[in-house]
């Protein structure tokens, strides 16, 4: 491993590279989504008992006064149809995009095929897996036989620099392919599993390592060795276009699950928000409940269940927002804060 790379605070995992605490890579990534509109309709109904009985007038005598309950509640209809159709709309405008005609389906096709073939050729694999998360495994085990097959390269070399930068770039390579390999061996397509764990294995800088190790290293290298440092690197590349091909697949199922969630969130939401405008009056309801008002818990709740289809939202547009940022790049490049600036190097 260069030390560049450690100086800078590079890790092979997301979580090491975006010195993330654990709490908000769980919240951001891995949490089901619906733990997150849970906890955030739960944060919702706190809030707004806790803002309410922190009035000092009745609320009993503010909802029959000032009638806010109407007002809200239709303002609350007309956001949640509008929301959400747009919502939908937008949708439907992005996955439509897999549609197209015969003569672009069959290159879409033959695209895939030919990338399967050249897979096929570099890893020496017989046929390449069919699930996303086996083939993905495949690629990844793969850089870890040509990273060990490398380190035999070099272990006769007189070199020992170059023995220690390679043996240190296979150690950190092999390490980080284990861990990638075991977090795909059981991940099903569909969920986050498969993509965070593409995500924890950085080939763009570990193809900027390898490339670093050929610029300085390369003339104390044998041919073969330079030879199984190229095939490294053409295996390497392959991760990039697989991982932003599944993670296009990913976000069309997020965004097929994210329609299914709004429409069914949808028709609760504005049941309860049209029998609030129709049947409530708060002159019907008394009492109190672990001493707060009945009719505040029962206002509260009520404008909760409203705004599910927001929450809904919210939660599944936070990941997909996220992981889109964290992979803008395809190739050794790096879009994120770095402790200090990396250097220029120029051929001498």
């Amino acid at each position: 491993m260069d030390q560049s790379n450690n100086e800078s605070g590079s890790g092979d995992t997301m979580q090491e590279r975006e010195s993330e605490r654990r709490l908000n890579q769980w919240i951001l990534l891995e949490a089901n989504r619906w733990t997150i509109v849970g906890l955030l309709l739960l944060a919702v109904f706190i809030l707004l008992v806790l803002l309410a009985t922190a009035n000092p007038a009745p609320v009993s005598e503010l909802l029959q006064l000032e009638a806010p309950v109407d007002t809200a509640f239709q303002g609350l209809i007309a956001g949640i149809i509008t929301g959400v159709t747009l919502v939908l709309t937008i949708n439907q405008l992005v996955l439509s995009q897999e549609l197209g005609p015969l003569g672009q389906q069959r290159d879409r096709m033959q695209g895939a095929m030919n990338f399967r073939q050249d897979v096929e050729e570099e890893t020496e694999l017989a046929v390449t897996p069919t699930e996303a998360s086996t083939f993905l495994r495949a690629l990844v085990e793969a850089t870890e036989r040509k990273a060990v097959a490398l380190q035999d390269t070099v272990s006769d070399s007189t070199d020992e620099e170059a023995v220690d930068e390679v043996t240190s770039y296979v150690d950190d390579l092999t390490e980080n392919a284990q861990e990638v390999s075991e977090e795909l061996a059981d991940a099903q397509f569909g969920t986050y599993q498969v993509l965070g764990a593409a995500l924890d294995y950085d080939y763009s800088r570990k193809i900027h390592t390898a490339r670093q190790i050929q610029n300085d290293h390369g003339d104390a290298l044998s041919d073969e060795a330079n030879g199984t440092l190229d095939d490294l690197q053409e295996v390497l590349e392959f991760l990039g276009p697989a991982r932003e091909h599944f993670k296009t697949y990913y976000f069309q199922w997020e965004l097929i699950n994210l329609s299914y969630a709004i429409l069914f969130t949808t028709i609760p939401a504005l049941i309860v928000a049209f029998t609030m405008i129709l049947f409530f009056d708060p002159e019907l309801v008394s009492g109190t409940i672990w001493g707060v008002e009945s009719v505040l818990l029962i206002v509260c709740l009520a404008v909760t269940f409203g705004v599910m289809p927001f929450m809904v939202l919210f939660a599944y547009i936070l990941r997909v927002a996220t992981v889109a940022k964290r992979t803008l790049a395809v190739g050794p490049f790096t879009l994120r804060e770095t402790e200090e600036a990396e250097e220029i190097q120029w051929e001498e």
